[in-house]
C-alpha cells in the first residue's frame, strides 16, 4: 500500500515580528549568493528551514532572518524585491485569536476547509465546520476514531489532549493487561513494525508525518489559541499504524482494521470511523472481509479515493472501491475526492459517478507535522479526514446514532450542497457540509423577563425558549423554576417544571410562570427558570431571569437618634430611642431591633433587649426604651449600641452613651480630665 502524493509542505508563520523577514531562497542558490542577499538588508539568519518535504518537491531553503535595529519591514522587502536568487521575501507574520476559532491557521485565512459561508474567515466550498462549531457542537471527548496510516505524534501540544489511552493497560509494565493480544498498547499499535510505539519519527526524516497530518484535520485542538483547529475540536483517536516509509503490507492493514474492531465489540470502546488515508493494490478478499467485519460492529470506514486522476467506475481503486452491503446490509465505505478553495475538483483526484461518494477539502491543508510543527499537503489524503471529523461530530451531537444513519447524513449534506466540479463525478454530485447535515443538533437558549408584580392576582412571566436553527426532527428540553431572592414559599411566584417539545421545524416555544401581586413595598426581586436535559439539541444558554419589578408605594427611610446620659445615682436609668420614619406608609412598616455592646457590657451596665418595632399605616415614629444600671463607681463614661434592620429598608444605628457622674476618689482627680478628653477621641 502506496502513501497518497503530499505537496511540499510550507511553513506558515503565526502578526508580523517587527524585525524579521522571511526570505525563500531559489533552489541551488550558492552560499556567496545568500551571503549578498543577506548583506543587502544587514540581516542575520535566525532560522533555515529545509524540510524533507522541501528537498521532494526541489524547493530552496526557507529563512528566518534578523534585521537590524532601525530597518522596517517593509523597506526590507521593498530592497529584496527582485533579486535573482531569492523566490520571495515577505512578513514574519504572527496571528491573534479572533472568530469562532482562536487558533492562528483558522483565524489567519489558512485553514480553508474548516470554513463555511458564515464563518470569518469565509470560503463556502469548506466543510463549514466552523459554522457547527459556532452552534456548539465541537464534538465530543466520548466518540473515538481510529487512524488507520503511518503513525501520531501524539505528544504534539495540538493533539496530545485527545489521543486515545487504554484504560485497561498498566504503562510500561510489560503484561498484556487487557488480554487483546497487544502489550502495553497505550495509545494504540504499530502493526508495522510489532511494537507499542506508534510514533517513530525523527527531526531528520519524514516518518509519521502523513499520519500527524491526518490526525490534525480530524481532531486537532480547537480554541487553545495554538497551531490548526480540527472538525472536531473534541474526539478521541487511535492509532492503528500500518504504514511505514516505504508503504505498508496488506496483512498489516487487515490486523490493524480488526484491531479497532476487537476494541469496540469486546472491550466497548465506542469506535465510530476509521481514516484510511491510503491506496494501492488491487481486489483482497481478505481486506474486503475486515472491512465488512468493521460494518457489522457500526465502524464506518472512510477512504481516499485516489490520486491518479481516473475514473474509478472503470478503474477500481481500492480500499475506497470495497462496498460492505452484501455482508453487513448497508455500506460502511465512504470514498472521498478532493476539493480546491474554489470548488474545482482538485486535478490529481480520482473521481466516480457510482463509486466515489463526494468531495471535500483536499488542496493546501494545513495541519500538525511532529514536533510541534505544521504544513500544507495536498491530496484525496486531506480530503478523508475532514469526513472523518464530520463523522465524529455528527456522533457527538446523536448518541448512539448507527454508522448506516451517520453515512446516510454526511451523503445527505452533500447531496444539499451541489458542486459543479462533482456533477455526475460523485455519487452525491456535491461537498461535504457539515452545517447541512441533517439533525445536526441545534442550540437552545431562553430569554430574561422582567414585569411588575401588580397589586392583586397574578402576573404572567412568559419566557421563550428558542433553537438556534430548526431540526429535522423533535427536540425536547426539561424546566425548571428556582427561588433567587423570591420565594415560592412566601409566595411571590408559583413554581412550575415540566417539559417542551418542538416538533420539526419548530424553533421557539413559550413557558409561562405566574408571579402572586401584592401592595407590599420591597426590593426587586428574582427567579429563574432553568433548561435541562435537552435531546437532539444542545444548551447554550440554559438559565432565563425572571425579575418581579415593585410597583407598590416606596418605602419611607428609617432613622433612630443616639441618646447620652448620665447613669444616675438610683437603681436604674432609661434610655430612650426615637425610630423615625421619613414619611407615612400606606401599610404596616415592622422594624428589627437589638442592643449591641460597646464599651458597656449587657447584663452589668445595661439590659439587652430585642424585638421587632411595628408602625402602623400613618405612624411615622415610635420609640425604644433601654435600661442602664447605676453605680457609684469613677469610670470612664461606656456606650452601647441599639441597631435597627428591616429587608426593605437602609440598616440603621443609635448610639447610647452613659455619661460618668460619679466623683473621683482622692489622688484621681487630676487625672479625670484627661481620663475624659482620651473618652473623648476613643469615642
Amino acid at each position: 500500500m502506496a502513501l497518497e502524493a503530499l505537496e511540499p509542505r510550507t511553513l506558515l508563520a503565526a502578526t508580523f515580528a517587527p524585525s524579521q523577514v522571511v526570505i525563500q531562497f531559489n533552489p541551488g542558490v550558492t552560499e556567496g549568493a545568500r551571503a549578498a542577499v543577506l548583506g543587502v538588508v544587514s540581516g542575520t539568519v535566525r532560522e533555515r528551514i529545509h524540510t524533507p518535504s522541501m528537498v521532494a518537491s526541489g524547493a530552496g531553503e526557507l529563512d528566518v532572518v534578523n534585521l537590524p535595529r532601525g530597518l522596517a519591514v517593509n523597506t526590507a522587502i521593498t530592497r529584496l524585491r527582485n533579486n535573482p536568487s531569492i523566490a520571495f521575501a515577505e512578513p514574519n507574520w504572527v496571528f491573534t485569536a479572533q472568530a469562532t476559532s482562536n487558533d492562528p491557521y483558522y483565524t489567519s485565512g489558512n485553514l480553508w476547509g474548516m470554513y463555511g459561508d458564515a464563518t470569518s474567515p469565509t470560503n463556502q466550498f469548506g466543510s463549514q465546520a466552523g459554522e457547527v462549531w459556532a452552534s456548539g457542537n465541537v464534538g465530543s471527548s466520548s466518540v473515538v476514531v481510529g487512524i488507520i496510516d503511518e503513525g501520531i505524534d501524539y505528544n504534539h501540544p495540538d493533539l496530545a489532549a485527545n489521543i486515545w489511552t487504554n484504560p485497561g493497560e498498566v504503562v510500561g509494565n510489560g503484561v498484556d493487561d487487557d488480554g487483546n493480544g497487544y502489550i502495553d498498547d497505550i495509545h494504540g499499535w504499530d502493526f508495522s513494525n510489532n511494537d507499542n510505539s506508534i510514533f517513530d519519527g525523527t527531526t531528520s526524516d519524514s516518518v509519521d508525518r502523513h499520519g500527524t497530518h491526518v490526525a490534525g484535520t480530524i481532531g486537532g485542538v480547537g480554541g487553545n489559541g495554538q497551531g490548526v483547529a480540527g472538525v472536531a475540536w473534541n474526539v478521541t483517536m487511535i492509532s492503528a499504524k500500518f504504514l511505514g516509509p516505504t508503504g505498508g503490507y496488506l496483512s498489516d492493514a487487515v490486523e490493524a482494521l480488526d484491531y479497532l474492531t476487537n476494541l469496540k465489540t469486546r472491550y466497548g470502546v465506542n469506535v465510530v470511523a476509521s481514516n484510511n488515508s491510503w491506496g494501492g493494490g488491487g481486489f483482497s478478499s481478505s481486506l474486503q472481509s475486515a472491512i465488512t467485519r468493521a460494518a457489522n460492529a457500526g465502524i464506518l470506514f472512510v477512504a481516499a479515493a485516489g490520486n491518479d486522476g481516473v475514473n474509478n467506475d472503470s478503474t477500481a481503486s481500492y480500499p475506497s472501491n470495497y462496498n460492505t452491503t452484501a455482508g453487513a446490509g448497508y455500506d460502511n465505505v465512504i470514498a472521498v475526492a478532493a476539493i480546491d478553495r474554489s470548488g474545482n475538483l482538485a486535478s490529481f483526484s480520482n473521481y466516480g459517478a457510482t463509486t466515489v461518494d463526494l468531495g471535500a477539502p483536499g488542496v493546501s491543508i494545513n495541519s500538525t507535522l511532529p514536533f510541534n510543527t505544521y504544513g500544507s499537503y495536498s491530496g484525496t489524503s486531506m480530503a478523508t479526514p475532514h469526513v472523518t471529523g464530520a463523522a465524529a461530530l455528527y456522533a457527538a451531537s446523536h448518541p448512539g446514532a448507527t454508522a448506516n444513519a451517520i453515512r446516510t447524513a454526511l451523503l445527505n449534506s452533500a447531496l444539499a450542497t451541489p458542486t459543479a466540479s462533482l456533477a455526475g463525478k460523485t455519487v452525491t454530485g456535491g461537498r461535504l457540509n457539515v452545517s447541512a447535515m441533517p439533525d445536526v443538533q441545534p442550540s437552545l437558549s431562553i430569554n430574561n423577563v422582567a414585569l411588575n408584580e401588580g397589586a392583586n392576582g397574578t402576573t404572567s412571566f412568559t419566557f421563550t425558549v428558542s433553537l438556534s436553527s430548526p431540526s429535522t426532527g423533535t427536540v425536547t428540553v426539561g424546566y425548571s423554576t428556582a427561588d433567587g431572592t423570591a420565594a415560592t414559599a412566601s409566595g411571590d411566584y408559583q413554581a412550575g417544571s415540566g417539559t417542551l417539545t418542538f416538533a420539526a421545524g419548530v424553533t421557539s416555544q413559550t413557558i409561562t410562570v405566574s408571579v402572586n401581586g401584592d401592595t407590599v413595598a420591597e426590593p426587586n426581586e428574582t427567579f429563574f427558570v432553568n433548561l435541562a436535559s435537552a435531546s437532539n439539541a444542545t444548551i447554550a444558554d440554559g438559565q432565563g431571569l425572571g425579575t418581579i419589578v415593585d410597583d407598590d408605594t416606596a418605602l419611607p427611610s428609617l432613622s433612630i437618634n443616639s441618646v447620652s446620659k448620665s447613669e444616675g445615682n438610683r437603681s436604674q436609668t432609661k434610655f430612650t430611642f426615637t425610630v423615625s420614619l421619613s414619611a407615612a406608609s400606606t401599610q404596616t412598616v415592622n422594624v428589627q431591633y437589638a442592643t449591641q455592646d460597646g464599651s458597656a457590657l449587657a447584663g452589668s451596665d445595661y439590659k439587652a433587649v430585642s424585638g421587632t418595632l411595628s408602625f402602623s399605616p400613618g405612624v411615622t415614629s415610635r420609640t425604644i426604651t433601654i435600661t442602664v444600671y447605676t453605680d457609684r463607681t469613677f469610670e470612664a463614661n461606656e456606650s452601647f449600641f441599639l441597631n435597627l434592620s428591616n429587608a426593605g429598608l437602609a440598616v440603621a444605628q443609635g448610639i447610647g452613651t452613659i455619661l460618668n457622674d460619679d466623683a473621683a476618689p482622692a489622688g484621681q482627680a487630676a487625672n479625670s480630665a484627661a481620663i475624659r478628653r482620651r473618652e473623648l477621641q476613643l469615642m
